[in-house]
């Protein structure tokens, strides 16, 4: 095959949870490059016109599916699966939910909440509700390959092969390397965000279809244990035009104190800037990170949860 061949895998082309056993739909050698149609995390459940009642009869076995499998000739267990993130192409529409049992506060916000998002492609932000704008960042939530366990595995959980890592920073120009355990990788994507913030707090960001291009090239011999990827230069430049507001949780758990930093920047977007604090929370998903400041000074540590100015201005 040609070194530059280009392949495509079409939106219908999809399966939920991984197994090395699934038939690839694809088989490619290293360096050729595959061009995913990509279908929300709903996987099409929900739509331009879908509301609060269609989340809330969301079929849950049916969420984040992804494209694929793919095949990569010369892929041994041991060997990485080195992944080149080329290019986005965006939808202009998208989806933030609150969906009942799921996300960092789901006991404090146990109602189905949906929002809309429609956007530019192309263009630089996403407006939400009556004030807020959200500079977009086009991402893939999850991506990875076939577990050398047999059967099927969850496909919601992140795993030592990727999967749902949904890490923000899996956007163009990265370089993303995985361990490969079984022949052909079996490498599949979907989950893309038009922006997300680091900690997806409420279990969703802006679920978005986007297409995306990706290339594949194998490290032989690699043995990773678990993911690496290289970034291609600044990773917060569309939010640090206008600084941070940051509230922290302090304490000898992280995820309460993750838990802390959150609900303190809620009450503050409240308060401040009158949003809803379920509106608030959902806000945070898309755009406010959470950071672990300190895990040293013993018994407690600092998460801050860091929310772009730049939204609110």
């Amino acid at each position: 095959m040609s070194a530059h061949k280009q392949h495509t895998i079409h939106r219908e082309h999809i399966h939920h949870g991984w197994n090395n056993a699934f038939a690839p739909r694809l088989k490619i050698a290293p360096g050729e490059t595959v061009n995913f149609e990509i279908v929300d995390a709903s996987s099409g459940q929900l739509n331009r016109n879908s509301t609060q009642a269609d989340l809330e009869k969301l079929d849950l076995a049916r969420v984040n599916p992804v494209t694929g499998p793919v095949y990569i000739d010369g892929a041994k267990p041991g060997d990485a699966l080195k992944v080149t993130v080329l290019s986005f192409r965006p939808s202009g529409w998208g989806w933030t939910g609150n969906i009942p049992g799921f996300g960092l506060l789901t006991d404090q916000f146990p109602q189905a909440k949906l929002h809309h998002w429609n956007y530019e492609p192309g263009h630089g932000s996403a407006m939400y509700g009556p004030g807020g704008r959200v500079p977009l960042k086009p991402m893939c939530g999850t991506i990875g390959v076939a577990p050398a366990a047999p059967g099927l595995h969850s496909i919601i959980p992140p795993r030592n092969v990727g999967g749902n890592m949904d890490i923000r920073d899996i956007v163009e120009g990265v370089e993303l390397y995985l361990p490969v355990e079984v022949d052909g990788a079996i490498f599949s994507v979907g989950d893309t965000h038009a922006a997300q913030g680091d900690g997806e707090v409420c279990g969703t960001a802006i679920e978005s279809p986007i297409d995306v291009a990706l290339k594949f090239d194998l490290v032989k011999g690699a043995k990773l244990r678990s993911p690496r990827y290289v970034t291609p230069g600044p990773l917060t430049k569309h939010f640090d035009t206008r600084g941070y507001e940051v509230t922290t949780g302090i304490g000898p758990d992280l995820m309460v104190d993750a838990r802390s930093a959150v609900s303190e920047m809620i009450e503050l977007l409240s308060r401040r800037f009158g949003y809803s604090p379920i509106d608030a929370y959902m806000l945070c998903s898309v755009c406010a990170d959470l950071r672990i400041s300190s895990i040293v000074d013993v018994p407690n540590w600092v998460v801050s949860c860091y929310f772009p100015r730049v939204v609110l201005e």
